[in-house]
């Protein structure tokens, strides 16, 4: 029983010869579906112990094992032993195996001639699906160790293989960019097979140009792809693997005379080509050779080849989506600080600058004092923006605009039923920008409550939503703004002292616009340009009459006001240049309103006709709406009716008010 006596069941596929498996003399040979069987078939037609080969009495020989749907040797149903001949060719369920005594007995005919011209490669298999996809793979087994050393090998490739496959998974997912990702499957490559060389062709136009390649021992030397290879690929979608045809026969490595690839990198022996599809195309194609004719490429090497050709089309869109996705974030950041600009070469406007930088370096508390309009929101961004938080949250509270039994459910979140229309837990503002900058905008309109609670909250200490007992600890930086003097809020009680310190940390002071007139121009252009932008509008610029009644302008509004003039110029001219007819400037003159109101004349006259007279104006206030005037009043309307009966009181002409019912 010596090893000259082994043969072989060669798996033959529509496109030619896929796995080998050996057979020996001194065992016998299950066929079938389960894991325990030698020659393990993946085949939803083949029973878990389908067919046996064995050598007996000189000469291999074949039988059925009772299968379902029966054996076939050449097209005959097998009912008895079968006597097996070179090239017989076995059926099982859809598997079709060749038995050959001998690698060389095999019938070539379905190889695929090369065109004219072209290196003397042959196609030995195709492949669409990999091995690795299935789900009944065969796996290692206590029995294994009484098994063939082949079938144990193959097994242990496998094994091998999806470790591999695994960890390289895994290192794909790290990839940041197609550099890495492509280095990686490179790597792995030349890990799994012992090809001499990996190239990574990315096809552009039907073109394939390098894009990157990993060699063993070239020194740097990148092998060509024979055309008729990446065409092959190209039309059918599936890897193959070609070799020379006489790699088989090759001892010395002075004989062969192989041809040379025409980059003249050396002669290839064998190679696996395989299409990466991507959006169902081919996008990539990767190519392991080997250049030594002692060494060959295998069946295994081709489905470890497809399998990753698999793995990168998934991680090559996954970088390429992160790629996109860092490109837009820059897009959208470039646009968010062209729109947080502090534009103005005022010795003003400079000195915020300066101390916008400096209060960036720190995570200290901020203060924005100025009057509206002036961009305190846009410097407390420029500050969030410049610091190291800039990739956190930014969140954003104006306090005036909550009333108040709603201010403390929006800074601090609520609990589920923490008051009625609290449905859900709700997040606050605080939790909200975590690791971030929170804005609190009108900072003296806050309730004092919820300034006790931030007070807390800037001291390091936690928090709890409305309603909820939980400690909640967040790390947040808070910028203040206020158009109001805090001072006068102090000495009048409505906010405390102590908060007021804490805030006033690092304190920015924005100038108003009249303050800084010669950033007026600029200003006015940098909307200008913005505005036009937005909407298609080829605008040159503004005439120097234009220029001059927007200097002479007093600025109520500050900067917001500016804005909504440019804007509202720039959609209803119908000039190529702004001109002063074009800028129509509110009415409002607010410095002409006296600084101080005119303080009442001491009168001496009783409660009781200190408070008729009170009545009788809240009624000329309300046009006689009682209803409306008891509100005002504080009063029950039946009450009111009784002054006016008491008092006398009558309205001069006319109906009551409807309002009054």
């Amino acid at each position: 029983m010596g090893s000259e006596r082994t043969a072989y069941l060669v798996v033959r596929r529509h496109d030619g010869l896929g796995n080998v498996y050996p057979l020996e003399p001194a065992h016998r040979h299950l066929i079938g579906r389960a894991k325990t069987s030698e020659i393990v078939l993946a085949d939803d037609l083949c029973s878990r112990q389908h067919a046996e080969v064995y050598y007996r009495e000189g000469g291999w020989r074949i039988r059925d094992c009772g299968s379902l749907n029966g054996t076939r040797v050449n097209g005959q149903l097998l009912t008895a032993e079968y006597a097996l001949c070179p090239n017989d060719e076995v059926q099982i369920g859809r598997t079709r195996l060749v038995f050959v005594e001998r690698l060389d007995q095999l019938e070539q005919t379905r190889e695929m001639p090369v065109p004219v011209g072209e290196e003397r490669l042959l196609i030995r298999r195709r492949l669409g699906r990999t091995r690795y996809e299935l789900t009944d793979l065969p796996d290692l087994s206590e029995q294994d160790i009484a098994e063939p050393p082949t079938i144990l090998a193959n097994r242990q490739r496998i094994s091998r293989d999806l470790s591999l496959l695994y960890r390289l998974a895994l290192e794909m997912g790290m990839a940041t960019n197609e550099t890495e990702l492509a280095r990686v499957v490179l790597n792995g490559l030349l890990e799994a097979t012992l090809a001499d060389a990996a190239v990574l062709y990315e096809l552009q136009e039907g073109r394939a140009s390098v894009l990157a390649h990993q060699e063993r021992t070239l020194g740097g030397v990148c092998p060509r792809m024979p055309d008729f290879v990446l065409q092959e690929v190209l039309k059918t979608r599936e890897a193959i693997f070609a070799e020379h045809p006489r790699r088989l026969q090759l001892t010395d490595r002075d004989n062969p005379r192989l041809p040379q690839s025409r980059s003249g990198s050396g002669p290839i022996s064998a190679l696996v080509c395989a299409p990466v599809v991507i959006h169902d195309r081919v996008e990539l194609v990767i190519l392991v050779c080997v250049l030594d004719p002692l060494k060959s490429l295998t069946s295994e090497d081709l489905d470890v080849t497809v399998a990753l050709g698999k793995q990168l089309a998934v991680a090559w869109q996954a970088v390429r989506r992160q790629q996109e996705l860092a490109q837009e974030n820059k897009r959208l950041r470039d646009q968010v600080l062209q729109e947080v600009r502090l534009v103005g070469e005022s010795p003003g406007i400079q000195e915020v600058k300066q101390k916008i930088q400096l209060a960036a370096r720190s995570d200290a508390t901020v203060l924005i004092r100025g009057e509206t309009g002036v961009g305190k929101e846009l410097v407390a961004r420029a500050i969030h923006l410049c610091s190291s938080r800039a990739g956190k949250p930014f969140v954003c509270l104006n306090c005036a605009a909550l009333a108040e039994s709603l201010l403390e459910s929006e800074l601090f979140g609520h609990e589920k039923g923490a008051f009625t229309g609290a449905t859900e837990r709700k997040i606050g503002k605080f939790e909200s920008a975590h690791q971030g900058t929170i804005f609190l905008d009108e900072i003296g309109e806050m309730t004092p409550s919820a300034q006790a609670k931030l007070l807390r909250i800037l001291e390091g200490h936690p928090f709890e939503r409305v309603g909820g007992s939980q400690p909640i600890r967040v790390n947040v930086r808070v910028v203040a703004a206020t158009n109001r003097s805090l001072e006068e809020a102090i000495q009048a009680g409505r906010f405390r002292l102590d908060l007021y310190y804490r805030l006033q940390v690092i304190e920015i002071m924005v100038p108003p616009l009249r303050e800084r007139r010669e950033d007026i121009p600029l200003l006015a252009d940098f909307f200008l340009r913005q505005f036009a932008q937005q909407m298609g509008r080829r605008l040159r610029g503004f005439t120097p009459a234009a220029l001059k009644k927007l200097q002479e302008h007093n600025w109520p509004g500050n900067v917001r006001e500016l804005r909504n003039v440019i804007e509202r110029a720039v959609v209803l001219s119908h000039h190529h240049t702004l001109d002063a007819d074009d800028i129509w400037l509110a009415p409002v003159r607010p410095e002409a309103v006296p600084a101080e109101a005119p303080q009442p004349v001491y009168e001496p006259i009783t409660l009781e006709e200190l408070e008729k007279r009170h009545i009788l104006a809240t009624l000329e206030h309300t046009r006689w709406n009682k209803s409306q005037a008891a509100r005002i009043l504080g009063i029950e309307r039946s009450t009111l009716d009784r002054k006016i009966h008491a008092y006398g009181l009558q309205k001069d002409g006319g109906k009551e008010s409807a309002g009054d019912g």
